[in-house]
């Protein structure tokens, strides 16, 4: 029986959302493995001086543990 755990992460880009994401995997990749998917909860941007300064994501990264 194959056991799947989920964690929430809290990712950013100043481009984009798809750069967002992107960087979320990139990151979790590095420490777990087994990676299955990405739910993208929320997304948000972040403004200073009027402008558009960096898009923010709320994922939940699901993954297969190793027995």
């Amino acid at each position: 029986m194959e056991i799947v755990k989920v964690i929430e992460v809290i990712a950013s880009s100043p481009k984009s959302f798809d750069d967002a994401i992107a960087n979320c995997l990139k990151e979790v990749s590095k420490t777990i493995k087994n990676i299955d998917s990405i739910y993208v909860k929320d997304f948000k941007v972040h403004v200073k001086d009027n402008e558009l300064h960096s898009y923010g994501v709320i994922c939940k990264v699901s993954f297969r543990v190793e027995s």
